[in-house]
């Protein structure tokens, strides 16, 4: 059995390098320590971890809750939230973004090898449910709007675009659907004509009309494409 991959983002050297040696003894597998949200994003694009650890407050611009929700939009993997600071308004931000646990420092060995078993342990179990709740359909799925299941068709969906921990699902109609979800939950339940273009973007193939080095079109639409994403878009179309 693999280890457990684990990312930890904390600008302060002294702690990250602590928490490493701590995880390492209890046979974790992780990476070097990010110090801001830009590091943070590479190792994830490059390393795929199964959970980070991050500080609330980073160096920079953006905060450990700006990370989180991009890690909660786009690449689905448990998180838990370390801080100095437990005052209210600092609390309350940090819940909008759900993390599977909240430390504050210095916390015990023990305390972060639970909130990582929890946390591990919790995420399996919703994506399991997830998984075995779904209705089968090859050529459907069924959305929750304003309250309704509503059954779409593949064939009736141009793209999805990630708009924050929402999915706007475009359709032929003009129409388009606002879902809760990750652009990963929803590839996962699309068929092999859905593919996955751009950080922000999946299309269906079968509207796909034209192909330049940067953009698609769909149905008129330029979208577009993501520098890793290209290879797999030609791989998976007919073209000479």
């Amino acid at each position: 059995m693999s280890k457990i991959k684990v990312l930890i983002v904390e600008d302060e050297v002294i702690i990250a390098d602590n928490i490493r040696d701590t995880l390492e003894s209890l046979d974790y597998n992780v990476f070097e320590p990010a110090i801001n949200f830009t590091e943070a994003i590479e190792t994830i694009e490059s390393e795929k971890p199964d959970i980070a650890i991050l500080d609330v407050q980073l160096s920079g611009k953006k905060t450990g809750i700006d990370l989180a929700k991009v890690i909660s939009e786009q690449y689905n993997f448990p998180f838990i939230f370390l801080t100095s600071n437990s005052d209210d308004s600092t609390l309350n931000e940090a819940k909008l973004v759900s993390p599977s646990a909240y430390l504050v420092k210095p916390f015990s060995k023990r305390e972060l090898y639970t909130s990582i078993e929890v946390a591990l342990y919790n995420h399996f179990q919703k994506q399991k449910v997830f998984t075995t709740s779904k209705i089968e359909e090859n050529d459907s799925l069924f959305l929750k709007v304003k309250g309704v299941y509503q059954k779409i068709k593949f064939q009736d969906i141009l793209y999805l675009q990630s708009d924050h921990v929402y999915i706007e699902i475009f359709l032929v109609s003009g129409k388009t659907i606002l879902a809760r979800a990750t652009l990963n939950d929803m590839l996962g339940r699309l068929s092999k004509d859905f593919i996955r273009v751009h950080r922000s973007f999946i299309i269906n193939a079968n509207h796909l009309t034209q192909i330049t080095n940067n953009t698609l079109t769909i149905n008129g639409i330029k979208i577009p494409i993501g520098k890793k994403f290209r290879q797999l878009i030609l791989a998976k179309v007919n073209y000479m």
